[in-house]
């Protein structure tokens, strides 16, 4: 597979064309940012660990029936990809309270919801990525009717697959953003990554923080966590 031309450089990745028209190549860096570009550093090795743990999981739900874009790993660093246009909707399952909806409803962290809620934002970086609803993205013409249930049903069935490995692993999965993206034909599948930058996960037992929090809130010990989360997904990925 020939690497070509780059097409996109985003805040995480590099993504570029390849000899089939089809296929592109997403390569992971170790570039950090948050609070929408404000806040901006390296994570040592973040690229290597974030490519290969989007892949062991994409391979999961691929097992459990949920469509994504990954194709095959080609290196530590570099992913093979259906090519998809982004739907412009920012997925986001909560499963306690944390981050945003905790500062927004002014509730501790922690709070475990009886149910997981779903949120959608407008990817849109010169707006903030602002909260809407459905009704909000049928009015902006970002997906159709069937689409956004689509993507709901495969998001909170995500949700249930990695809920169930990460408890394996000791992990509880907080909270965690997804984005789908449409195939030349329309299929909607599961695009991006899922990774400590796109997932709150906190140890099961010292509610200790394994994500991409210890860079938003200056805690330390980054690189050890991420390094800690992909050893506990390697000791229970064997299957």
């Amino acid at each position: 597979m020939q690497k070509l031309e780059q097409v996109y450089e985003g805040k995480a990745k590099k993504v570029f064309k390849t000899d089939d028209p089809e296929l592109y190549i997403v390569d992971y860096k170790d570039d950090a940012t948050a609070f929408n570009g404000l806040k901006k550093g390296t994570i040592a090795g973040k690229g290597v660990i974030n490519n290969q743990m989007t892949n062991a999981l994409m391979r999961r739900l691929e097992k459990a029936g949920i469509p994504t874009h990954f194709v095959k790993e080609l290196s530590e660093r570099e992913t093979l990809v259906k090519k998809v246009s982004i739907v412009p909707l920012e997925v986001i399952i909560r499963n306690l309270s944390a981050g945003s909806f905790a500062k927004r409803y002014g509730v501790e962290e922690g709070i475990v919801f009886d149910a997981p809620t779903i949120e959608f934002s407008y990817k849109n970086d010169e707006l903030g990525d602002p909260l809407l609803n459905s009704y909000h993205a049928l009015a902006l013409k970002l997906a159709t009717a069937e689409e956004i249930d689509t993507i709901k049903k495969y998001a909170f069935a995500v949700n249930d697959v990695l809920k169930a490995f990460w408890s394996e692993c000791g992990v509880i999965l907080v909270d965690f953003k997804l984005e789908f993206g449409r195939l030349s034909d329309g299929t909607i599948v599961l695009a991006d990554e899922i990774s400590p930058d796109t997932c709150r996960l906190w140890d099961e037992k010292t509610h200790e923080k394994l994500d991409k929090d210890r860079f938003r809130r200056d805690l330390g010990g980054v690189e050890d966590a991420y390094a800690e989360i992909m050893k506990r997904l390697l000791a229970h990925d064997a299957d």
